[in-house]
């Protein structure tokens, strides 16, 4: 008999199969006590180790791992804290009876015995039940592994040259001290995290001349969630709601779900035409750099609007589209600082020039119109992440969010020029207006080059670009536009990606039977 059965121990595995069983992940960037718990874990989630059964010792395993003494202990005790295991007095570690693993292994298991397969039966029509589809609607869209093309004039989830990983890390990790998790661990009900809020009112939004009070600010899950929100809350069938034609088509979709009287509006260089709006609800506008033309609308036609707005009697909806990426001149006011009778409802993203998989953003409302929508969006998600919440509020207060910004600036003004550049060597029968901020350059081909061909061309050229009729509400053919991001490729890619571009318009003349024009670059 072993000394384990002498002492009423439940044997486990035998002595090689320790080594297999708890085989540490190859190639994982984790802590070896890391990867060593998730290791023990996965086995007690699978069923692998039962309720009662001994662990071998931490000198024993470490010895067959080829681990120190010190990480296996580590990781035995957060197991033991966790309820994973259980530490007997001068007996050893063993699997606990009443662990997360005892009750969640046997529900994961395969069942004991077959279980009968029903006879087929009429499956539901989902497509009859579906009152709301986005399926045929154009989207922006990118292959799932863009960033193995050389040249990805897209927009990127965030940009590793760029990304603060440094600060970030810092005010993730003080978020998570003990001390501070009692500002966010909490349920949070309809609120935000207040030291958010108040960042946002005393850090972002006086620089766009927009002053808030806390209860005039909404957090919510990136920009789109904020479109969701003030569509549902405020859209129905019969809402006619402006939209800038062409326009952002997140926006035009998200309000598509509530309201099918979406009104097109013109866009020339100087930004929304506002001579030329239709009797109207609602407005949609990105006037500090225009979705996607990347034009400022001008002063003039802010005021315009604005007057216009309160003698028809309509709400603007404003998206600050990315507002802090200015490569020259003053900033232009907001439009929400220039109203005066409440009649903007602002919209800003926090995660945009960071990454946007952060997803957040926020609105600026009237307060009873706040009041209403945490409502919504409590019935929705309740509320964002509370700790993404408080990190950010951190990276805001620390300032990292301001020298982050200058970094960002700089690098797409070094992108921009070497962009124009670029086009004008390789692309001069293209057009283009240089803009004065934002992280993308909207071209215009020749009238017989449709965006959407040239962009599956220029795939097998290692090229991603955006075709411009995802930004139409009724695109023309050809669609002679597309847009170049550039806050997803390095400097240094840019030339040669605008090369392979013009190679793949080649392609493209040929196969149409056009004799592609190369006029002499003219200044922009």
């Amino acid at each position: 008999m072993t000394q384990e059965a002498r002492q009423g121990r439940s044997t486990g595995p035998g002595r090689v199969q320790w080594e297999r069983l708890f085989a540490l992940e190859p190639g994982s960037s984790l802590p070896l006590q890391t990867r060593l718990r998730q290791a023990i874990v996965q086995a007690l989630l699978e069923g692998r180790l039962a309720a009662g059964v001994a662990m071998p010792s931490s000198r024993e395993l470490a010895r067959l791992l080829g681990l120190s003494r010190n990480t296996v202990t580590a990781a035995y005790d957060q197991l033991v804290d966790e309820g994973f295991l259980q530490a007997r007095p001068r007996s050893g570690i063993y699997v606990a009876h009443a662990s997360r693993a005892a009750e969640l292994a046997p529900r994961s298991a395969p069942p004991a015995h077959p279980v009968a397969v029903p006879a087929p039966g009429r499956a539901p029509d989902w497509g009859h039940r579906l009152h709301r589809s986005l399926a045929r609607q154009p989207m922006l869209a990118k292959p799932v592994r863009w960033r193995d093309y050389p040249y990805p004039f897209v927009y990127g989830q965030h940009d590793p040259e760029l990304f603060p990983t440094e600060d970030f890390r810092e005010c993730v990790v003080r978020t998570l001290t003990r001390a501070r998790q009692p500002r966010w661990t909490p349920d949070f009900e309809t609120d935000d995290v207040p030291e958010l809020i108040e960042q946002i009112r005393l850090r972002l939004l006086p620089p766009r001349g927009v002053f808030a009070l806390p209860d005039e600010i909404l957090v919510t899950v990136g920009a789109q969630h904020a479109y969701h929100l003030l569509a549902e809350g405020l859209f129905h069938a019969g809402t006619r709601v402006g939209l800038e034609e062409p326009g952002h088509p997140h926006a035009r979709n998200t309000f598509s779900l509530r309201t099918p009287r979406m009104l097109t509006v013109p866009v020339d260089d100087d930004g929304l035409v506002v001579d030329k709006l239709p009797p109207l609800d609602y407005l949609f506008v990105t006037p500090s750099h225009q979705s996607p033309t990347t034009v400022t609308l001008a002063l003039e036609r802010r005021q315009a609007l604005l007057a216009r707005a309160e003698r028809e009697d309509f709400i603007v909806v404003e998206d600050d589209y990315e507002a802090e990426n200015l490569h020259a001149g003053a900033p232009m006011p907001a439009l929400k600082s220039l109203d005066r009778t409440g009649r903007v409802v602002y919209v800003g993203s926090l995660s945009k020039s960071l990454s946007p998989a952060l997803r957040l953003a926020y609105i600026v409302a009237p307060r009873d119109l706040v009041a209403e929508l945490r409502l919504l969006r409590h019935a929705m998600v309740r509320h964002p992440s509370t700790l993404l919440q408080q990190a950010y509020a951190l990276f805001l207060a620390l300032g990292h969010h301001d020298s982050h910004a200058r970094r960002v600036n700089v690098a797409l003004r070094e992108r921009t020029a070497a962009l124009a550049l670029s086009l004008r060597e390789f692309l001069p029968d293209f057009s283009f207006r240089l803009p004065r901020g934002g992280a993308s350059v909207w071209l215009q081909a020749p009238p017989w080059c449709d965006g959407s061909e040239l962009a599956t061309i220029a795939r097998g050229h290692g090229v991603l670009v955006e075709p411009g009729d995802v930004f139409f509400a009724a695109p023309p053919y050809p669609c002679p536009h597309l847009r170049l991001r550039l806050s997803s490729i390095p400097a240094a890619q840019i030339a040669p990606g605008v090369r392979a571009l013009s190679l793949a318009v080649d392609e493209l003349a040929r196969a149409r039977g056009v004799a592609r024009a190369r006029p002499t670059p003219a200044a922009h």
